[in-house]
């Protein structure tokens, strides 16, 4: 059996006494204090998460432009360079094969941000479909790592901590600069619902700026356990719950970041018709009205007790003190308010459909 990947910073989680558990094939911390408090931690002040496991590809030469956009459902030949763009792969069926975020370094110049599960399946798609186009790819994923500091104190962190000012960035957006002798790239972005930054480098640029950010006393280490309650806290998909190969953007209400009017993309066809007639499932909040807590895979049924679907993630949420869940349904159930149930072992508890939002967003526009 192969043995999961570490990332550069394995020791120091290791060190600071975390919780380590299997990840997309790499082991990672799930805590450190503990999932409240880091969930805390970040919503209300500075909290600092290891995404070394996530995947970066660079895509560059003359055909860039027009290969990453045959590729990639956002139009990133459009952006600006200095922009990052969220979006998604898709497979001729119009399914996800994975959600990722291009940053436009340049004209035909781009770095591409991949979910670790699928480095191997999106390299191969990657590849795969780049023939005929003049460019250049390169796998960074085993020589980059990646931090996020999030929460409403990461600009002052950045400054205070590790002198960079940030202010001149808004959401989504990125600039290249020179960290400790060594080129790396800060963004303006994050899966956490709050103010933050995402800052690619070295494995030794990246461990140096783990100790500055632990070592202050400003920022609280984060596993990924709470890296979890604070997407779902604000309706941001995970790909193997919320998107897949078999579930399309459209059914996951992510349709803006759906460019039907580019003149072509992988999965657009497939994509235009699931419009045109109406996806037959959608993704949905609900809410529960006790307790209990909803988890992936538990059974959605109606007021007949007949099954409608599935629940994708589900918690009791730790900002709103509720049971909350995201769900994919039959369609004709999706309206808000509609009264559902959630089967939890052998019992059903009343659920309703509500807004997947459950926190409200605190980013910097």
């Amino acid at each position: 059996m192969e043995e999961n990947k570490r990332t550069c910073l394995f020791d120091k989680h290791q060190a600071l006494g975390a919780l380590i558990s299997p990840f997309g094939g790499f082991d990672m911390p799930i805590q450190y204090e503990g999932i409240v408090e880091e969930h805390n931690a970040v919503r209300n002040a500075c909290g600092v998460f290891d995404v070394s496991h996530m995947g970066e590809v660079t895509i560059v030469g003359p055909d860039a432009d027009k290969y990453v956009n045959h590729i990639f459902t956002n139009d990133a030949a459009g952006a600006t360079a200095g922009k990052c763009l969220y979006g998604m792969m898709l497979n001729e069926n119009g399914g996800v094969v994975d959600d990722l975020i291009v940053y436009k370094r340049g004209d035909n110049d781009y770095l591409l941000v991949i979910n670790a599960s699928n480095i191997d399946k999106d390299l191969n798609w990657i590849f795969g479909h780049a023939e005929g186009y003049n460019v250049k790819i390169n796998n960074l994923s085993d020589v980059m790592g990646e931090l996020a500091i999030q929460g409403p104190e990461a600009e002052n962190v950045m400054k205070d901590v590790l002198g960079v000012d940030c202010s001149d960035l808004t959401f989504y957006e990125f600039k290249e600069t020179i960290y400790d002798g060594e080129p790396a790239i800060i963004s303006r972005t994050g899966y956490t619902g709050e103010d933050g930054f995402e800052m690619y480098a070295s494995h030794d640029v990246i461990r140096s700026v783990w100790d500055s950010l632990i070592g202050s006393g400003k920022v609280a280490p984060c596993g990924l356990g709470c890296r979890d309650t604070l997407r779902f806290e604000v309706g941001l998909p995970l790909y193997g719950d919320e998107l897949t190969d078999e579930i399309s953007p459209i059914e996951a209400g992510l349709g803006i970041f759906v460019k039907l009017e580019k003149p072509e993309f992988i999965g657009k066809e497939a994509t235009v018709k699931i419009k045109e007639e109406g996806a037959k499932r959608k993704i949905v909040g609900l809410e529960l009205t006790d307790r209990a807590i909803p988890r992936h895979g538990y059974a959605v049924l109606n007021e007949n007790d007949e099954k409608v679907g599935e629940v994708t993630t589900g918690y009791h949420a730790i900002s709103v003190d509720k049971s909350i869940a995201m769900a994919l349904i039959d369609a004709k159930y999706a309206a808000l308010d509609t009264p559902l149930k959630v089967q939890i072992r052998k019992k059903t508890f009343p659920a309703v459909v509500v807004k997947k939002k459950f926190y409200k967003k605190s980013y910097k526009k």
